[in-house]
């Protein structure tokens, strides 16, 4: 099976490219960048590299940055260089990297050159002293855009850059074919070898063509053949679990969202029913009416033992007096792995029982755990960070099945093990519940009034419906939920002076939690679910959307 190498420099968009790229049907491996290239990974074997993409970075390389083996500029494999990926490159062969004196971000247009001329021919130019044929079918994937600039032979569209660091000399042997709007390189190809360089991410969906980019390397450089599936894959994490796990247990944290309640079906079918326990925890931080509807979901998966364990008063009171996110996040982390370890002893389990989780690969890299070493915190996961599932992983005692996925993707595996619709159309769900959603201290009477007032924005998503889609707010809403603010506001209930909290309601479009739009509601709706929750939680007495989108915002407040 052909695959695409990916070098990760710890950029927080590295796992997207092979999604993408796995998208096409062509398997990814993601290796450290530093990784060394021999040992196995560029052998000849079942699995035949076809190129080598280097991924984005948030470091410099005239710091000290990852640097890749030098044996890949001696492999003779096609190169692909993404943002930091493509500065390693120039720089490594002599090129100069220095800082811009105001950085690239977001949506930029570009213009990339080296076609025939309108009338010449409808392709990249091929003929004498032109681009060779590796150049040619590169080029083919780059999309003439939303607006033509005018000149002859170009093409020109908006992509979407993230770096504080531009190329001001090319490396012996490359060649610039792409000028941003701000005058500075952003496709640069070698004249002899198939290196290619972008100082964009055409792995964002912000990026207009970014696909067609990507195929166009894959396929049209590389020639990778597309033999990876969802089917594929499976069949490769049940082999993976079931050598690894052997007679031995496998306890998973369930949460009730998507990720663990598929990560269990996954379980469920790798595993025999018997040796596959799993522990819901009722914190006190759920959704309205959560417990019972977890309990129906994994009963239908063929769950045979699920344990149920009440412990909202031992959260609530560890959580007495904390106001800051991070401190809140690491007391839930531990006190689950806490309360864990002591319904395992009571359950019985052998000291050769595997924790098992649905951490994905986005809780991974947002807590600074990619697969390089130069990923950036961004903030802690519950399931992720603590000390305590870190010195289990450090054991070798943890299974997470889903931790080379994205959402949408684990939506796909979800219902190709039978998990049923309604559940999989759920909207993600923190692993510390409500008490990221609720600003400043967590109390039990504020997880009272935000679980009513986000169980019927909820309800009003599900049940009004979009004039351009026809389908329910809900389903083209890739997150939707309420955040209690720490702040009161002054209002009027009838002829009584009222002072309310200040509820913040959030939804976002998305394909993979990586990057996220605000949802365009009508006005008219915004404001009917407004009211109906202000006239139903009488302790809330002003309503806000918010309407930033990630970067720069998180999709989470805290």
């Amino acid at each position: 099976m052909d695959k695409i190498l990916i070098l990760d420099f710890g950029s927080q968009t590295t796992q997207l490219i092979g999604r993408r790229i796995r998208d096409m049907g062509v398997y990814t491996e993601i290796v450290p960048g530093d990784a060394p290239l021999s040992g196995g990974l560029l052998e000849d074997g079942a699995d035949r590299v076809r190129g080598i993409i280097l991924s984005g970075s948030p470091e410099s390389v005239y710091e000290a940055g990852a640097a890749p083996d030098k044996a890949i500029y001696e492999c003779g494999l096609p190169l692909l260089g993404i943002c930091y990926g493509l500065q390693r490159m120039n720089y490594d062969l002599g090129g100069l990297v220095e800082p811009l004196p105001r950085r690239e971000y977001g949506r930029v247009g570009v213009t990339v050159t080296g076609f025939e001329p309108a009338g010449g021919g409808s392709g990249p130019s091929g003929g004498s002293g032109g681009p060779g044929e590796a150049v040619r079918r590169f080029l083919e994937g780059f999309p003439s855009g939303s607006g033509e600039n005018g000149t002859p032979g170009s093409r020109y569209f908006t992509s979407w850059m993230s770096h504080g660091d531009t190329l001001t000399r090319l490396a012996s042997g490359f060649r610039q074919y792409g000028q941003s709007d701000n005058g500075y390189p952003a496709v640069v190809i070698h004249e002899s070898r198939p290196w290619f360089g972008l100082q964009f991410h055409p792995e964002v969906t912000h990026c207009e063509g970014g696909l067609e980019i990507l195929r166009a390397f894959v396929f049209g450089v590389c020639g990778a053949l597309a033999a990876w599936t969802m089917e594929r894959y499976v069949e490769e994490l049940r082999a993976s679990l079931t050598a690894r796990v052997g007679d031995n247990p496998a306890l998973l944290l369930i949460s009730g969202g998507v990720d663990s309640t598929v990560a269990g079906a996954l379980l469920l079918k790798a595993l025999p029913v018997d040796q596959v326990h799993l522990m819901y925890m009722d914190t006190g931080l759920m959704r309205k009416d959560e417990t019972e509807t977890v309990r129906r979901a994994l009963e239908k998966l063929g769950a045979r033992h699920l344990h149920i364990v009440y412990c909202q008063e031992e959260f609530l009171s560890a959580l007495q007096g904390l106001t800051e996110p991070e401190a809140k996040r690491k007391v839930i982390g531990d006190l689950f792995i806490t309360i864990q370890e002591r319904e395992v002893r009571a359950l019985g389990l052998p000291d050769s029982y595997f924790l098992a989780q649905g951490t994905l690969y986005t809780d991974l890299i947002e807590s600074g755990k990619g697969v390089g070493k130069k990923a950036h915190l961004i903030k802690s996961h519950h399931n992720v960070g603590t000390p305590l599932v870190d010195a289990k992983r450090k054991a070798g005692r943890i299974l997470e099945p889903l931790d080379r996925l994205y959402k949408d993707e684990v939506r796909r595996l979800g219902a190709l093990l039978g998990v049923e619709g309604e559940v999989l159309r759920r909207h993600p769900f923190p692993g510390p519940g409500l008490a990221v959603r609720i600003l400043g201290e967590v109390t039990a009477e504020k997880c009272n009034i935000l679980r009513e007032a986000d169980a019927i924005f909820i309800e009003e998503l599900k049940s009004r419906r979009s004039p351009e889609t026809g389908n329910c707010f809900y389903d083209d809403i890739w997150q939707a939920f309420a955040v209690l603010l720490p702040i009161r506001s002054v209002g009027v209930a009838g002829d009584v002076r009222k002072y309310g909290w200040v509820l913040a309601l959030r939804a976002i479009t998305s394909a993979d939690g990586m990057t996220a739009d605000v949802y365009p509601f009508p006005t008219g709706d915004l404001l009917e679910i407004s009211t109906r929750i202000t006239n139903l939680v009488k302790d809330i007495g002003r309503v806000t959307y918010d309407i930033s989108s990630k970067p720069p915002a998180t999709i989470e407040w805290e």
